[in-house]
Order: structure tokens, then C-alpha cells, then sequence
């Protein structure tokens, strides 16, 4: 079976026709968790490109789904169906929701888990989602997995339409994952547990130059966000993925700013969120994986448009690494056992950075541009801001950080800014 390709860095969402939408939901109740139930289940939520080998996080979903007696059914419905797929009948090359489906349930048992099964819900097969031999399929789970994609398919294999309302799989997933289940994903299938304003496509520059608007467009640099949302697993933020590699922070902080969220999730690749107590009061948050996850916090940030172009003050970014966590509602960062406060030592400036968001115009654009940056200035002695500007120039927007009052650096290794919290982050034109 091939492994579902990677998303290189230069692919962004399959775009189909642009269209309007017209729900509008108010943002400012989604800053905080909701509380009107528990939730006894978790989520795993990976940036995408996990990868096959990444026994961190394979185990994690399957321990939290019963262990030896996990039984997790597959979802990859983000995959085009097998009637879109020229290579549908070679098992080397195939790239559609039954073969990416067959490939995610035997990596999930060679992980561990008893048994892993394929959903059959496609864009073939939405009636699929509203069967009950499928539903009593789901009832059997004790875990889920969403495979990559495009997270619009997912809206519209298992959802209700412009109604926005769920399927009867869906539901059954809702309700195993408020009894105890896991609900894991990656990339797409990461996105869609998005509540309000979920990212539908864009990519940094284009974001900050122009702004978000509510659609799925055919540009696929053109910064998109879904009114109604995702699936809603996770709520107190938005969510984004693929974020170093694809240079994405830029695109997350427009969208924030633009639909009224004081934060966002950016998930890095091969490195998932693990939620526990989602949507609840309780809600807490560990990294896990080789990169990490920053969180973009927008409390106190300000945000406005001048005649030379948009500009963002006073923005915080807090980097997660492998075994941090996060306590949500109080919003405290908890760098994980062993490591210890970086106090700067270097004195070497912070390197040039003229592609802070690794730009898809750029060639020789490097991943995690941004988070570098972000680290180098963490710890040198020579400087307290560090600026970065972007590859396009009509306009160029440079990015400020900044070590203010609350800052702090955390490591393993009393080198490596492994963990940052609290850097300021300003954007302006020049």
C-alpha cells in the first residue's frame, strides 16, 4: 500500500469553485471553552506529514483508544474517492480514501492497536454517513482517526449541507468521544475538529496584504475561513497546520484578528496536540513530537488598516515543544520536567531573515523561518527585538519580536531555546 503523499511545502488545499456563505457566528463566544457538558474523551491532533515511523504519537492514539484492545476506525473522507484516482487500481501509487484508508488502519495495528478499520464515508459514499450498519460500525470503536486532505470534503461527506448539522456517523462520533473515546488527526483530518472560522485555504503574504474573506476559493494563496466551522472538537482557538514548514503564522494571525479569535493552535508537522478534557473548564494540553506547536495569543493585540497597509501590535507567541503543556482556560504555559530556564548566552546578532514566512515565491525559502528567528533572538545577549520582512516587497510587511516583561525561555540542553513564552510579536508595513 503507498503512504498517502506527503504535503510538499508548496501545496496548498485543491481549490474548487469559490462560493459565499452566510451564517455568521459570534466570535467572541468562542475564545473560551465551552461548558456545558463534560467531555471524558481527548484529542490527538497532528499537523500533518506524521510520519510511519512516529511510534510517539501512533502510541499515544492507540493507548488512549484501550491499548491492546483498541478498535479505531479509520476516516478519509479528505481523499479524493477511488472514481477521482488515475492510479485507483495500483496499490503502489493509489492516493483515495479507500487505499489511504486500508494504508492508516494497518500502520495503526502494527502500532498496537487490535483492530483498525476503514469508515466507508466518501464523496462516493455520502449517503454512507447517514447508515446504521455505518453508525453501528462507529458504536463498535473506541477510537477514531481522520487522515489527511482537504477538510472541505470532510464538511461535506459528514455533515448536513448548508444546514451545517451532523450526519448520524458524526453524531455517534460526537457522542463516543464525550464517553471516553480518542479522536485523532492529521493535517485535514487535524483542521476539521475546528470550531467557528475554520481555514479553508491561504497562504501568509496574501493574507496579510489582503485580508480573509468567508469562502473556499479557487486562488489557493487567497487567505478563505468556513463561517460555520469544522466538526468543533476543539474550540478555545482556531486551529492551523503545516504551520513551519509552510510558513503559515502570518496567515493565522490575519485570520484571528480578521473573525474576532484571541487565539490560535499552529501545529508543526509530524508533532501532534494531545487535548484532554475537551471543551470543558478543564481543558489541558500537551505537545508531543519532534517540533512543536506555537500558540498565537491575541488578548491584548491590536489591529488595524493605515494607507500603507495592515499592521498588528502587541500580539504573544508562546512555543510548545515535545512535553510541554498548556492549561487553557488560565491560559499558562507548563514547560515539561527536565527543562530548565535559558538565561541568554550568546552574543552574536540574530541572522537576517528577509522570508519570515517562507514564502511559496521563493525557491530557497527554509522551513520554521519564523520560529528560528524566534529561538536565535531567545538566546543572544546582543539584542532584545529582532526584525524579519517578508520575500514580496509591494507591500513588505517586517515582523517585530520582542523579549518583554513575562518572557522566558525554557531548555533540555542549556543551548537550545527549545521552548519560548510570551515573545510580543509586532507587523507593519515598511
Amino acid at each position: 500500500m503507498r503512504v498517502p503523499s506527503r504535503p510538499h511545502r508548496r501545496t496548498l488545499l485543491a481549490c474548487g469553485a469559490a462560493f459565499a456563505l452566510t451564517l455568521t457566528v459570534s466570535p467572541a463566544a468562542q475564545s473560551a471553552p465551552d461548558t456545558t457538558g463534560p467531555r471524558e474523551g481527548s484529542l490527538v491532533l497532528v499537523g500533518g506529514a506524521l510520519g510511519a515511523d512516529n511510534a510517539q504519537v501512533f502510541g499515544e492514539i492507540v493507548k488512549r483508544a484501550g491499548g491492546e484492545r483498541a478498535r479505531i476506525g479509520v476516516l478519509t473522507a479528505a481523499s479524493v474517492p477511488q472514481s477521482q484516482d488515475p492510479n485507483a487500481d495500483d496499490p503502489d501509487t493509489c492516493s483515495n480514501s479507500a487505499c489511504n484508508g486500508a494504508y492508516y488502519s494497518s500502520l495503526l495495528e502494527k502500532h498496537g492497536a487490535a483492530d483498525a478499520q476503514w469508515i466507508p464515508i466518501d464523496l462516493d459514499h455520502v449517503a454512507a454517513a447517514d447508515s446504521d450498519e455505518v453508525v453501528a460500525q462507529v458504536n463498535s470503536m473506541t477510537g477514531f482517526f481522520f487522515g489527511g486532505g482537504d477538510q472541505f470534503r470532510y464538511l461535506t461527506a459528514l455533515m448536513h449541507g448548508e444546514r451545517h448539522t451532523d450526519s448520524k456517523v458524526l453524531a455517534a462520533i460526537r457522542a463516543k468521544l464525550a464517553k471516553g473515546a480518542v479522536v485523532a488527526g492529521t493535517s485535514a483530518g487535524a483542521q476539521i475538529a475546528s470550531g467557528p472560522h475554520m481555514v479553508s485555504g491561504g497562504a501568509s503574504y496574501e493574507a496579510l496584504r489582503d485580508g480573509s474573506a468567508p469562502g473556499y476559493f479557487e486562488d489557493p494563496t487567497r487567505l478563505g475561513h468556513i463561517p460555520e466551522g469544522g466538526f468543533g472538537f476543539l474550540r478555545s482557538g482556531l486551529i492551523d497546520t503545516h504551520t513551519g514548514t509552510s510558513g503559515r503564522e502570518g496567515r493565522a494571525l490575519r485570520l484571528a484578528a480578521d473573525t474576532g479569535h484571541d487565539r490560535v493552535y499552529a501545529l508543526e508537522e509530524n508533532t501532534a496536540l494531545v487535548v484532554d478534557h475537551p471543551g470543558t473548564t478543564h481543558e489541558k494540553l500537551t505537545v508531543l513530537g519532534p517540533e512543536g506547536v506555537g500558540v498565537l495569543d491575541l488578548r491584548d493585540a491590536r489591529a488595524r488598516p493605515t494607507p500603507a497597509g495592515w499592521t498588528l501590535r502587541d500580539a504573544r507567541y508562546t512555543y510548545l515543544a515535545d512535553g510541554d503543556r498548556y492549561d487553557a482556560r488560565h491560559r499558562r504555559p507548563l514547560p515539561a520536567p527536565g527543562k530548565r530556564p535559558l538565561a541568554p548566552h550568546s552574543h552574536a546578532h540574530v541572522p537576517a531573515n528577509t522570508d519570515v514566512f517562507s514564502s511559496l515565491a521563493n525557491p530557497d525559502a527554509a522551513p520554521y523561518s519564523f520560529r528560528n528567528t524566534a529561538r536565535a533572538l531567545a538566546v543572544t545577549r546582543a539584542q532584545r527585538t529582532a526584525t524579519a520582512t517578508t520575500y514580496e516587497s509591494t507591500p513588505r510587511f517586517a515582523v517585530t519580536v520582542a523579549k518583554r516583561p513575562g518572557f522566558s525561555a525554557w531548555s533540555t540542553d542549556r543551548t537550545t531555546a527549545h521552548t519560548l513564552i510570551g515573545l510580543r510579536v509586532d507587523i507593519a508595513p515598511r
